[in-house]
């Protein structure tokens, strides 16, 4: 078999050797009488180096094992629950799980089993790269084989069945049928929500397009508003309004409420006739014309600007070059969990190697399409017991159909990538991380360097941020030529940026020792309770500049409306 991880041959061969034992010493265990008690003397020698751990790993199952079933033949009723679930596994969450025998066993040998193999990973010598992928894809098995997965060893399943006389068997693969058409796993109801009906409502027009995007101007909210208005470029990778999900917790509606004329960037979903658009292309046709016709149709001398995720890196790159041109036109920049030093790029990571650069480089690198609907899947595998899993068991074995959420129609609406700009980015920002190095790259025919971003930055990152990581994020903080300001909001990628100030949910770190080294900064970081909106807010207002009438129109004589806010871009779907 092929050892994509480059596992060393003694720690393969120790590893199957161990297991042999282990079967050896379980067959026997099972046998005892209730009252054997298996320790591992403190005093036992195991050896040393992988072989000795591998030992040791070995000991400390049996132990468990033996002390698992030992207890569960000596109680009367329930079994001692030895092993738990992580806080926050919903996957054992039934009565069944706890209160059977039977099931409790099942679940808690599963729980060993898993605990054994993690164990394991950790216990390799192996490099830090491949140490990563070896845990993300030990984690990919561990979770697809839980006994909840399946019907002959999930008790919720079962007994839905009976109580149904199979009719929760059939709805599940009348659901598979249907998800094998659209091929992915529904996470929501789509046909509850219509883009521009019930999300991506807020009103405004649609003032500007090109090929790659459409800029939305949304009408105002508030008598006057701020002489500099503001620019939103959001990730490439997905559609715009997770901005502008519902009135009750869009960003943008904030924004226009503080008084601000918004302008936000709606990327198009492409297809094959767009398949040679590069990197360049994103920076200068795409965030670089929508921040000069934002100002335009603003008659602004400035424009302050937000990116977030990818959009952030785009907008950093585009900033670079404008400030490399002499052009200084933007008055503050605000980084929404992006990534700039892609030196530890999370779980994401695991799938960025040389090999599978150069396979996209050389199959749709020179013209093509990256399927939103793969880079879909792989974020869901990043989370795969709630993003995956849990409907599998929800659709198929029990016949459910999912709930309504806005957040998850939004996350199943895919966009494509052209292939050029997409392998660039791999290439150069994951793979190679040479965005940080002054100087390494050259877009739009100006050589980037992002110290040049002078201007105040508002830097956000989010504590559990699993495509993001937030001391990644930090990083921005250490590269940018402008005073910034760091925060740490609670909760993850999504969840943490889309947290309305009005709901006073979760909370947000600032004014920490803002140094070369992140967890000094966590350290000295003052909390605050709620949301960072109204911390963002405070901080953007002094570059606002004077107040004047809001505009009672969109556009201007040369960016006239096009047609009404969302837009066609955004109604795009992927096949």
């Amino acid at each position: 078999m092929a050892n994509p991880f480059n596992v060393p041959d003694e720690f393969i061969k120790g590893f199957m050797e161990s297991a042999r034992n282990y079967q050896q010493a379980l067959a026997q265990s099972l046998t005892a009488p209730p009252s054997l008690q298996f320790r591992a003397t403190p005093a036992l020698q195991v050896g040393e180096g992988v072989a000795g751990a591998l030992m040791q790993l070995q000991l400390d199952y049996v132990q468990r094992q033996v002390a698992l079933w030992s207890g569960a033949a000596a109680a009367e009723g329930k079994v001692p629950e030895l092993m738990a679930p992580s806080r926050g596994d919903r996957r054992f969450s039934a009565a069944q799980w706890r209160d059977d025998r039977w099931y409790s066993l099942l679940k808690q040998s599963y729980l060993l089993n898993a605990k054994l193999v993690d164990e394991i990973v950790e216990a390799a010598e192996l490099d830090d790269a491949s140490k990563k992928r070896l845990r993300f894809y030990t984690r990919q098995f561990i979770d697809a084989m839980s006994p909840t997965n399946y019907f002959a060893t999930n008790p919720e399943v079962q007994k839905l069945a009976v109580d149904t006389r199979g009719e929760s068997l059939k709805a599940g693969l009348a659901n598979l049928i249907e998800d094998l058409k659209r091929g992915r796993v529904s996470i929501t109801d789509e046909s509850a929500f219509e883009v521009g009906k019930n999300v991506a409502t807020s009103e405004g027009s649609v003032v500007f397009e090109n090929e790659l995007f459409q800029l939305i101007q949304y009408a105002p909210l508030t008598g006057q508003v701020a002489r500099r208005p503001l620019v939103i470029v959001p990730p490439a990778i997905n559609k715009f309004y997770i901005l502008d999900l519902q009135p009750e917790n869009s960003f943008v509606r904030f924004a226009s409420n503080q008084g601000y004329t918004v302008f936000l960037v709606s990327w198009c979903n492409p297809g094959p006739e767009l398949g040679n658009v590069t990197w360049d292309d994103y920076v200068e046709k795409g965030a670089m014309k929508a921040i000069e016709v934002g100002r335009a149709i603003g008659g602004a001398d400035k424009v302050n600007v937000v990116g977030w995720c990818v959009g952030g890196t785009i907008l950093s790159s585009a900033l670079a070059v404008m400030r490399a041109r002499g052009d200084e036109t933007v008055e503050s920049l605000t980084l929404l969990t992006t990534m700039l030093d892609f030196g530890d790029p999370g779980e994401l990571g695991v799938f960025v190697d040389e090999q599978s650069v150069t396979h996209r480089e050389q199959t749709i690198g020179r013209g093509g399409i990256y399927p939103g609907s793969e880079l879909g899947f792989v974020f869901q595998t990043l989370r795969a017991n709630d993003l995956l899993w849990q409907y599998v068991v929800s659709n198929y074995l029990k016949g459910s159909k999912p709930p309504a959420f806005d957040l998850l129609y939004w996350n199943a609406d895919s966009t494509n990538l052209p292939g050029p700009m997409y392998a660039y980015y791999i290439r150069n920002m994951y793979h190679e991380n040479n965005l940080r190095v002054p100087g390494r790259l050259t877009m739009c025919g100006t050589t980037v360097d992002l110290g040049k971003i002078d201007m105040p930055s508002y830097v956000l990152a989010t504590q559990e941020d699993h495509i993001v990581p937030w001391r990644s994020a930090y990083c921005t903080t250490q590269m940018v030529g402008g005073e910034s300001q760091f925060v740490l909001g609670a909760s993850g990628h999504i969840a943490g940026v889309i947290n309305p100030a009005s709901t006073n949910k979760r909370s947000f770190w600032t004014d920490g020792e803002q140094g070369a080294d992140p967890q000094a900064w966590l350290d000295s970081a003052k909390s605050h309770p709620g949301s960072w909106w109204t911390h963002w807010a405070n901080w953007l207002k002094p570059h606002g500049g004077e107040l004047v009438d809001a505009p009672t129109r969109p556009g201007n004589r040369k960016y006239k409306p096009i047609e009404p806010a969302p837009g066609r871009y955004v109604r795009v779907r992927t096949a």
